[in-house]
């Protein structure tokens, strides 16, 4: 099988290099490589490929930053979603496509199922909505929320630095969702593809959090592995003591029962791979 790797540079195509099958062949760029919102660049790239899977896991990220860049997000996370696709199909290459939790509007009670009522309210989220919807039904789209790894720009490690640095920092305590170690949503997204799996699901790690509970936590597992020397006090706040560009949904957890039923059990507890990921830095750096 030869795969085409899209965002290879990021948190997930890193995770998606680390946990590719002993029987892929691995094609990895990034936008130094291919510029996805380049239609002409994408079709040749992926004719002269000839990839059996694409793996998209390039995106525009900054959601605060899309509020006044909604065309430079809706390139990227929208229509280039719909090249890639188009390219695949033309070869005969399936498409997984990851989605995020910001399509949803965050009003609900229980956890939201992949065919749930989308209401994004952020500019990231709009553009992300209309990737999978020109990802086509034929492809997989994965949800998926709060993720981070060892290496990279992400929630856990900059909770580290300002834990190390500041005698106190402040978290938000009222957005529920769930955080997801990324080299766990690479490992399913390849499980899922090789079992063909097309449509909607979603995938993050098990249990539920707010901003302010994970970052409890990240100081815990920070301290017990030596990462931290000493212990910040952790204060929580209100969304609204946070103001930002972008309004994010308040609840945001995803149901996974399809996708636990694609990979044949739970996904682990989000506490478990914390601790991993804390292991992870402290043997790699």
């Amino acid at each position: 099988m030869k795969a085409l790797i899209v965002g290879a540079k990021g948190q997930l195509g890193r995770g998606l290099q680390a946990t590719a099958p002993g029987d892929a062949t691995l094609v990895c760029v990034d936008v130094d490589e291919l510029d996805i919102t380049d239609a002409a660049a994408v079709a040749a790239f992926v004719a002269q490929e000839q990839p059996d899977l694409v793996l998209n896991a390039a995106a525009y990220t900054a959601v605060d930053k899309a509020e006044s860049e909604e065309d430079v997000a809706m390139a990227i996370n929208g229509t280039a979603t719909g090249t890639l696709a188009q390219a695949a199909r033309s070869v005969g290459a399936r498409l997984v496509h990851v989605s995020t939790d910001f399509v949803f509007d965050g009003r609900s009670g229980i956890p939201y199922a992949p065919d749930a009522p989308t209401g994004p309210l952020s500019a990231y989220g709009r553009t992300k909505l209309a990737g999978e919807q020109l990802a086509g039904p034929d492809a997989l789209i994965v949800r998926t929320a709060w993720v981070y790894a060892p290496t990279g720009g992400n929630f856990v490690r900059t909770m580290l630095r300002l834990m190390g640095e500041r005698p106190e920092v402040r978290v938000v305590a009222d957005q529920i969702g769930t955080p997801t170690y990324a080299p766990g949503l690479a490992g399913a997204l390849w499980a899922m593809a090789a079992n063909g799996v097309a449509g909607i699901h979603h995938y993050t790690d098990s249990g539920a959090a707010s901003w302010y509970d994970f970052a409890v936590a990240i100081q815990e597992e920070g301290l017990a592995a030596g990462l931290l020397t000493q212990q910040a006090k952790i204060v929580p706040i209100p969304t609204s003591a946070y103001p930002t560009p972008a309004v994010r949904p308040h609840y945001s957890v995803l149901d996974k029962a399809s996708t636990f039923e694609a990979l044949g059990g739970p996904t682990p507890h989000w506490r478990d791979n914390l601790r991993i990921m804390m292991d992870a830095i402290k043997t790699n750096g």
